[in-house]
């Protein structure tokens, strides 16, 4: 089943952080999705990244798989990734561009792999440029975040969060077709975001979808569509943890609408070295953190807490160690 969903506008410009802050919590705790307008990055260099990402995901696949990724940042050929991985289909249909910081990503081993300049001259010099200005707003974001949680707006700066975080900037074209045969296919399987946060870009063809409610079946799909020059902007796992739940990490999916699309993903992640553990604002003796001291392997691997009655989903764990669990599970088929 699909429907239509109207998300919440938050005015990141705005001088009344309070308001805006409560705006975030109310969009977190029943959307996990909302947009931001008003972020300051000037439209023509957005529009650039577009124009840029369009001419490598041109180029012939030997071209771009000179880029080949290592530790995930470069090229990633279609059908490598399958982010829902209890399917039994092939991978994912889509091409994508991880890079990070011109410094490198902390907790990766290799650097950017970098297209040739000889193809591409304009192109590192406009990755870079956005990279920059979206890591600003996200910093802005997170503080806002922050105080939508009742905690001091630099709180995520000073847990060390923000202090040499491993945020990437994924460029992604979907082909489009809609395959004709009995199984399904996807331009992103259902899935949720590893990180803090994610601030996406798209272009106008339609496609990207969520499920606020994964445990209801038969699932109910609703579209998000684009607003013109805001980000749509979502909550990640880590960030699920953190605040106990309350906040919520929202399944969503991509499907191929018969027309060629093309996204740009910022991906927030923490310091890989950071703890990521229940905050102080985000459980009470009505509301206890969901974790005890007892170790567990849950289905998915992960170490997790329990008591005798309920697995408890949201142990401590290091940000990196999170994330690269995740990584490894979606690239293992």
């Amino acid at each position: 089943m699909e429907t239509s969903l109207v998300l919440p506008i938050v005015d990141i410009s705005s001088p009344d952080k309070i308001t805006t802050a409560r705006l975030i919590r109310r969009a977190c705790v029943e959307h996990g999705f909302f947009y931001v307008k008003n972020h300051g990055i000037p439209e023509e260099l957005m529009e650039g990244v577009f124009r840029e990402s369009k001419r490598f995901f041109n180029l012939p696949l030997e071209d771009k798989m000179d880029s080949l990724h290592r530790d995930f940042l470069g090229y990633t050929p279609l059908y490598a990734e399958k982010l829902d991985t209890s399917l039994t289909t092939i991978g994912d249909s889509k091409e994508s561009f991880f890079l990070g910081s011109s410094e490198g990503v902390r907790g990766q081993r290799y650097p950017n792999q970098w297209p040739s300049e000889n193809l591409l001259p304009s192109w590192r010099q406009t990755m870079e440029c956005y990279y920059k200005n979206v890591m600003s707003v996200g910093r802005k974001l997170l503080g806002l975040v922050a105080l939508a949680l009742d905690l001091d707006e630099d709180f995520f700066i000073k847990i060390g969060a923000l202090n040499d975080p491993a945020a990437v900037v994924r460029l992604i074209r979907y082909p489009g077709e809609v395959i004709s045969s009995d199984v399904e296919t996807y331009g992103a399987s259902a899935h949720s975001d590893y990180g803090t946060v994610t601030l996406l870009l798209t272009d106008e063809v339609p496609g990207l979808q969520v499920c606020r409610d994964k445990s209801k079946q038969p699932r109910i799909w609703e579209d998000v569509p684009r607003l013109r020059g805001a980000f749509i902007v979502n909550i990640g796992d880590l960030m699920e943890r953190w605040t106990n739940g309350l906040f919520r990490s929202t399944l969503h999916r991509v499907m191929p609408v018969g027309k060629e699309r093309y996204s740009v993903a910022f991906f927030l992640d923490p310091n890989p070295d950071c703890n990521v553990e229940c905050l102080k604002t985000c459980c009470s003796e009505t509301s206890p953190a969901r974790y005890l001291r007892k170790l567990y392997r849950g289905h998915d691997g992960f170490l997790c807490y329990h008591s005798q009655k309920q697995l408890l989903r949201f142990p401590p764990i290091l940000a990196g160690d999170y994330i690269k669990e995740r990584f490894r599970i979606t690239y293992a088929t």
